[in-house]
């Protein structure tokens, strides 16, 4: 990606779901690879949202006696307040029932129409409502629907179709010739597998005799438009396509797609038939992360091992789930949850390197230096040491995090941390102090807490809270482009530090 524009999505989440852990994975992912992209420098634009049309969301809101628009209206709620209540700044939601971005789909069918790219004709076969996806005889498993297990219903209607299949050649030579376009590499194998059997047009439309709640076809207003083909354009509809030229044609070419495994052929195979259709460039990246296991299994409501993230926050800190997420998954393969392993991750790692080298930095610099920030006297060598240790992390956590290796940015950081408090015990600042050596005490206490300072604006994308506690705890105050905030120095001797104000990961008691 380029170093001065980064734009990074999220797929957009069904509205009528409960924010669980894998769409907070997703997000909290997105939102520290912006942050991570804004202490480079970078333009960041984050776009996160919901998809809220279909037949599901009329069945619910029929259910509930309210209209579809009330329905979506009471219910995308519960992702803004959670992605609000997990520290996450996005640029943009987008809802699929803005005008702006239904004005975007009937756009870009009308151009697909013209084209000759989208034709009427009868569809015969298998349809699951809860997918909101028609299946042929061949792709049942056992006579079910081949992804939710669930029962099918036999369809016979007129419906339009895109001429998705005359794209199917054009699509294998593209990932062929652009390796980083679908990660990981399984993923892209996994795609080019699906692609050696022919590939069927894709049925966009749904009569309105049987699903009102939907975009309208432009050139039949009888139909509405399937789901999927309407969802998948939020992603141009969000940065000016149709509307602002240069914005679209400044992010666009960078988009970073984050999606789960689970909805990899629709966005590596669907996507880039209807951009390539509509005469649009590719997004850069597809990456396809992996599950979340619980009890071995992957997560599901009806399996009862679904975890409600805000629930752990309210034991450990929403910056601590963030730091478990980011720290325990490796980007494209699954991950175990459990409680247990969070809580060894708060304890051992935040509470324990982090937050209690923050603690004893504080009540050193209260006993030897009236709790300011000291003048540092000349470096002996293993100040010298862990100074450069420092300044050189900043360059080799951001080439883990451009390369999507977030765990592999967070623990090197860690190290840093864990090389500060080893310091600390071979300097025995303390011992310094008994003995009258004021300037070993100064450049000591200087140095430890410069660095903690240099790890703890790495951390920031990760911990954005827990992070900006600790500057204040340290009487810093953060440049205005985050990423001036990587130099070594940056603490004024002199600036009085916080304390009293208690632990920064308190023990957790169960």
């Amino acid at each position: 990606m380029t170093d001065d524009v980064f734009y990074v999505t999220t797929p957009i989440y069904y509205v009528n779901d409960v924010p669980h852990l894998g769409h907070a994975y997703t997000t909290i992912l997105a939102d520290v690879l912006a942050r991570y992209a804004c202490l480079r420098g970078a333009e960041t634009y984050f776009l996160t949202g919901t998809d809220e049309h279909g037949q599901k969301v009329q069945e619910a809101a029929e259910k509930r006696g309210v209209s579809p628009r009330t329905h979506v209206d009471t219910m995308v709620r519960r992702f803004q307040d959670a992605w609000r209540d997990l520290h996450v700044q996005y640029d943009d939601f987008i809802r699929t029932t803005e005008s702006r971005h239904t004005a975007v789909v009937r756009q870009v069918l009308q151009k697909l129409w013209e084209r000759g790219d989208i034709y009427l004709a009868e569809y015969e076969g298998w349809y699951c409502v809860p997918d909101e996806r028609f299946w042929t005889e061949k792709d049942l498993a056992a006579g079910n629907c081949p992804d939710c297990g669930r029962q099918v219903t036999r369809l016979v209607e007129p419906n339009y179709f895109f001429r998705m299949s005359s794209y199917q050649e054009w699509l294998i030579d593209y990932i062929n010739e652009h390796p980083s376009f679908l990660q990981p590499e399984h993923r892209r194998n996994e795609v080019l597998g699906f692609l050696r059997q022919p590939l069927s047009d894709l049925c966009i439309s749904r009569p309105r005799s049987r699903l009102s709640w939907g975009i309208p076809l432009p050139f039949d207003e009888e139909y509405v438009t399937y789901v999927w083909f309407d969802a998948l354009l939020n992603y141009v509809t969000a940065v000016g396509y149709g509307a602002d030229g240069g914005r679209f044609d400044r992010f666009w070419p960078q988009a970073l797609h984050l999606i789960g495994k689970d909805i990899l052929i629709t966005h590596a195979v669907y996507w880039p038939s209807m951009l390539e259709a509509a005469g649009l460039a590719q997004p850069r990246t597809i990456l396809a992360h992996g599950w979340w296991i619980a009890r071995g299994t992957k997560m599901s409501k009806s399996r009862g091992n679904v975890v409600r993230p805000l629930e752990l926050t309210e034991l450990y800190g929403v910056d601590a789930l963030r730091y478990f997420l980011m720290r325990d998954m490796v980007l494209g393969r699954d991950a175990n949850f459990s409680q247990e392993a969070l809580d060894r991750r708060y304890h051992a790692e935040l509470a324990n390197d982090l937050g209690n080298l923050l603690h004893r930095l504080l009540n050193m610099l209260s006993s030897y230096t009236d709790g300011r920030i000291p003048h540092p006297a000349r470096n002996a060598d293993e100040d010298t040491l862990l100074q450069q240790q420092c300044t050189e992390l900043p360059h080799k956590v951001q080439q883990l995090a451009t390369n999507m290796a977030v765990n592999e940015a967070v623990a090197l950081t860690m190290d840093g941390v864990t090389a500060i408090n080893r310091y600390l015990e071979r300097t025995a600042p303390w011992t310094e102090a008994r003995a009258g050596n004021s300037d070993r005490v100064v450049t000591v206490l200087y140095t430890a807490s410069e660095a903690l300072r240099l790890c703890s604006v790495l951390l920031w994308p990760v911990l954005p809270e827990r992070m900006e506690r600790m500057w204040a705890a340290l009487g810093w105050r953060p440049p205005e482009r985050p990423g001036d905030g990587l130099q070594w120095g940056l603490l004024a001797p002199g600036t009085q530090v916080q304390t009293g104000a208690g632990p920064l990961f308190p023990r957790v008691e169960q």
